[in-house]
């Protein structure tokens, strides 16, 4: 108990105290204060009221508080029973969140789930045994609430046609375990769903094979009305053009569009680790909900390119006034209703105005990034659960933006949208081409688009990883917006990903204390920091490390993997993990050269042997080309776009 004379002290609520390991398990331990009274000095007159000038005392407690940052599978699944949860408030939601980026539900489930309780031996002593039951009712009762938000928040993940055996095998544990309870009724309900919908799915599909003979090709998912925009020219239609609608109608149609499709997106596949994988070979199938917004995006800039360039003979003046009702309708769609305050989803009222709806990008790039940059797995093949922490805060912000969506009124505009359809759509080459030859390019322009892409990460990435409370120097161990310490003290793995060779220089051992930590400056570059090891963002280098993207020369097109480049690795090591990420089998990595793309259609040959670190070009950009060297005949090849 602390007593402090005076005005009340400006003490922070939580203060990072260290780490703790136990059983295998690294917690991070902080210490929060608490006032708990004030007392009144105690003399002749004790009897009386106290008043302002005698009541100068306060008193404080303090607690340790403990959060989990990493561990084994079975002591996280141990974690969501037995865990505090107003110690650490976070943390079932962040697992459930986030687990089948690095666990199967058909695993959790397993070690979830106990089995029926055995008869007590004979001649056990009747307290003991009312102790053990008492005991395992206990853990029936928080198994059975771990089940509900997991069925409540994430229903998607117990989708296993056509049996759907990992719902099936809770709805078995919740018939004995809570029979009738509201978890109960929530399983058979979406077991019934899943069901039914395979039921649908299939005599669609039987009906369709009858009329129209076997399937096509699987093909990605696209928007609403981009299933009806192909670049082949198509007749005129006879209704009105889209730009003969409204600014406000336009711009009411594409955000009812874009809302509905934000609010179909399942969260788990915005994860880095879940959206990096959809251009690998029979990966098509994943992220469907994130796809489906990214063709939305993709048939909305068509849709405005064939609106500009479809019409050779318009006049520059006319071709001017369109490109001005596409910037209002822009205007409309991001200012209109919007609201700035964020409230907790109790506080929001049954309707809002429609306001903007926010661009998943974003969030894509965040998550990528973090995935790239901090490790899954730890020294003690411990699971990098304070990764999963920072992942869970970008995909709550995502559910809090859905909630809010859910919550806007707008209004269907049924000949918009068929003006959105007949809207011929351009490629990105017949655009440039046309263009042109509307507007003949000076001698010194290039005669292909020649288009790399660049990812820019915003500062509020960094400002995640590196964030200092204004109110405390360290978050709550619930928050997944606590800033970033080591977990293993002096031991950061070698790599982001626990299967790429070593490479990274190790952590240098220092004080594990508040004081390492890095401050949010916004006005500055910033790196994330994991322990006393800087991982930049991309572009950026620090004297440690950088990282970069990598390409495979082939007809594919420019499809880039981000890795980090410590300053001790060398070039094969660098070959070895780009082609991991291109799925390209490794035993090749030997066939292939690297180089780096430097401006003016120029390269640079990195030698097989060289430190790629210091053999770059600091001052270009952080991308890199693998190319097969002669001689070496065919190989794999990465899987296209």
């Amino acid at each position: 108990m602390e007593r402090t004379a005076g005005r009340e002290l400006a003490l922070a609520p939580l203060q990072d105290w260290g780490e703790e390991s136990e059983d295998g398990a690294v917690y991070s331990v902080s210490l929060r204060r608490q006032r708990s009274q004030r007392s009144t000095p105690r003399g002749p007159g004790a009897d009386q009221a106290p008043t302002p000038a005698t009541d100068t005392f306060l008193q404080y407690r303090t607690s340790k508080v403990r959060a989990l940052r990493a561990a084994r599978l079975e002591r996280l699944v141990h974690e969501l029973v037995s865990g505090d949860r107003e110690q650490d408030p976070g943390f079932v939601p962040a697992f459930l969140a986030t687990h089948r980026a690095f666990v199967p539900t058909a695993r959790v489930l397993s070690f979830l789930l106990p089995p029926p309780p055995p008869p007590p031996p004979p001649g056990i002593d009747s307290k003991r045994a009312e102790g053990q039951d008492l005991s395992y009712s206990r853990n029936l009762r928080a198994v059975v609430s771990v089940l509900g938000s997991w069925l409540r928040d994430h229903p998607q993940d117990f989708r296993d046609p056509p049996a759907h055996q990992n719902l099936g095998n809770v709805r078995i544990f919740l018939d004995w375990a809570a029979p009738g309870g509201a978890e109960a009724r929530e399983a058979e309900k979406l077991l019934e769903g899943f069901l039914e919908e395979s039921k649908g799915k299939q005599a669609e599909e039987e009906q369709r094979l009858a009329w129209a003979g076997p399937p096509r090709a699987a093909q990605p998912p696209r928007s609403e009305f981009a299933e009806d925009l192909e670049e082949e020219e198509r007749p005129c239609s006879e209704g009105p053009e889209l730009l003969d609608f409204s600014v406000d109608e336009v711009a009411e149609q594409l955000t009812l569009m874009d809302v509905e499709l934000f609010l179909r997106v399942r969260t788990c596949e915005c994860l880095g680790s879940m959206w990096s994988q959809r251009d690998r070979p029979g990966a098509a199938g994943i992220s469907p909900t994130v796809r489906a917004t990214v063709a939305q995006f993709n048939a909305v800039t068509g849709c405005v390119l064939g609106s500009l360039l479809q019409e050779p003979g318009l006049a520059a003046s006319q071709r001017a006034q369109r490109i001005e009702k596409w910037i209002r309708i822009a205007q409309e769609e991001t200012t209109e209703g919007s609201h700035d305050d964020d409230c907790i989803p109790g506080s929001l009222p049954s309707k809002l105005p429609p306001g903007p709806v926010p661009y998943l990008g974003t969030f894509l790039t965040d998550l990528v990034m973090l995935d790239t940059a901090l490790p899954d797995m730890l020294k003690g093949n411990l699971i990098n659960f304070e990764k999963r922490r920072k992942e869970w805060e970008i995909l709550a912000r995502i559910q809090q933006l859905q909630h809010r969506c859910q919550l806007y009124s707008l209004s269907s505009h049924p000949s918009v949208l068929a003006a959105l359809r007949a809207q011929r759509q351009l490629s990105e080459d017949q655009s440039y081409r046309v263009s042109r030859v509307i507007e003949p390019p000076a001698a010194s322009c290039p005669s292909s688009p020649s288009i790399r892409r660049r990812v820019s990460l915003t500062k509020r990435l960094s400002a995640k990883l590196s964030r200092e409370k204004n109110s405390s120097p360290g978050g709550s161990p619930g928050d997944p917006s606590s800033p970033t310490s080591s977990v293993s003290p002096g031991s950061p793995p070698s790599s982001p990903r626990s299967g790429e060779p070593p490479g990274s220089p190790p952590a240098s051992p220092g004080p594990q204390s508040p004081s390492n930590k890095l401050p949010l400056n916004m006005d500055t570059p910033m790196t994330l920091t994991l322990s006393n090891f800087r991982i930049p963002v991309l572009g950026q280098q620090t004297s440690e490390a950088r990282v970069i993207r990598v390409s495979i020369d082939n007809n594919h097109g420019n499809l880039y993997r981000s890795i980090l480049l410590t300053c001790q690795d060398k070039a094969p090591s660098v070959v070895q993990r780009a082609l991991e990420k291109h799925n390209v089998p490794q035993p090749w990595a030997r066939d292939y050269q690297l180089f780096q793309v430097l401006p003016g259609d120029k390269e640079l040959l990195i030698p097989d042997n060289a430190n790629v670190f210091y053999a770059m070009s600091p001052a270009a950009p952080g991308d890199f080309l693998l190319r097969r060297k002669e001689g070496t005949g065919h190989r794999p090849s990465a899987s296209p776009t």
